[in-house]
């Protein structure tokens, strides 16, 4: 069985990935798609040398925030330390941003693996190519199920059913306004999020206008790329973009079906995680070890401090109508 965790950013799916990952018989797949090239990562089919070069290569909204002194919860690359081949100067290949870090204490060797076992692989559809590779990655790491879990994930839900069309996917949500507020103070989501919509955001001129952002630039601290990512962008914008995603997953939800795509909430996870995790067990035809559902529940800490109630009355009344088509949308996922 293929088995996805799909959800927008900053919904609290690193938990749930992490939860899953202590059951012996699963790896969790930290964040492999949704840094991969979007015009290259569902293709028809991935000859060997295109699934090299599209493994291989780096995230360039993570790499610019990264060389201005900005970093997320979600980049466990271990720079610094001895023997590391990374520096936060150096373009940095996204599987080595989450994915390979959480699997392996040398990320380095993983890549170096990936990679050569991506350079023997004769042409094939992406979602066979990908299958092979998280089998792959199983084996390796003494499991027999994956479940790859990326942030922002839902965005494109329809796009992996295609890939895996008898794959199930659990769909996490956080409270839509909570989630925005979150997004809103991640720095390495207010770059393409400013970009995506072209935000006014200095003097009268968009984005665009300005010059847009050059990713690969040296870093100045006074470049936008720099200003963009020290700034708070009105929240009824994260608030958009929320809704914009999830919106796009109801649609894939319905086409796959309540059998196969089913919904759970962020607040239940925290609140009852011994039952949640049951269900989500159920449902992912997973063992519901009673040692894996303790050390899993005990990775709670309760729930994210709330950011709502610190906004101004006209802040949070934008918000919250930005947010009003993705609440709806989400009500559509469990009808069939």
């Amino acid at each position: 069985m293929d088995r996805f965790v799909v959800g927008s950013g900053r919904c609290g799916s690193t938990l749930l990935s992490r939860m899953l990952d202590a059951h012996p018989d699963v790896v969790s797949i930290f964040e492999f798609f949704t840094g991969l090239d979007v015009m290259r990562r569902f293709s028809a089919e991935l000859d060997a040398s295109t699934l090299v070069s599209l493994l291989g290569a780096e995230q360039g909204f993570v790499t610019a925030a990264l060389r201005r002194g900005h970093t997320a919860e979600e980049i466990v690359y271990p720079f610094g330390e001895p023997g590391m081949r990374y520096g936060r100067e150096d373009p940095l290949p996204w599987l080595c941003v989450a994915m390979a870090p959480r699997m392996s204490r040398d990320p380095d060797t993983l890549f170096d693996e990936i990679l050569a076992w991506a350079a023997q692989r004769p042409p094939a559809p992406a979602g066979v190519q990908y299958r092979a590779l998280f089998d792959w990655l199983a084996q390796k790491q003494g499991t027999t199920h994956w479940i790859e879990r990326s942030g922002s994930s839902v965005d494109y839900a329809e796009s992996l059913a295609a890939c895996f069309p008898e794959a199930r996917f659990l769909h996490l949500h956080r409270s839509g306004p909570e989630t925005a507020l979150s997004m809103r103070e991640h720095g390495i989501y207010r770059l393409p999020i400013a970009m995506l919509y072209d935000v006014e955001f200095e003097a009268g001129k968009t984005i665009s206008q300005s010059g847009g952002f050059d990713l690969g630039a040296p870093a100045r601290e006074d470049d936008l790329i720099a200003r963009v990512l020290r700034a708070k962008l009105p929240p009824g914008l994260f608030g958009r973009y929320w809704s914009d995603q999830v919106t796009r997953g109801a649609v894939a939800a319905q086409r796959v079906g309540p059998d196969r795509f089913v919904s759970i909430r962020f607040e239940d996870l925290i609140d009852r995680p011994a039952d949640t995790l049951r269900e989500i067990a159920g449902f992912f035809a997973l063992e519901p070890r009673e040692d894996w559902i303790e050390a899993a529940a005990g990775l709670v800490r309760g729930r994210p401090r709330p950011r709502l109630p610190a906004l101004s009355t006209v802040e949070r009344s934008v918000l919250e109508e930005a947010c009003a088509p993705g609440a709806a949308a989400i009500e559509d996922f469990s009808q069939p």
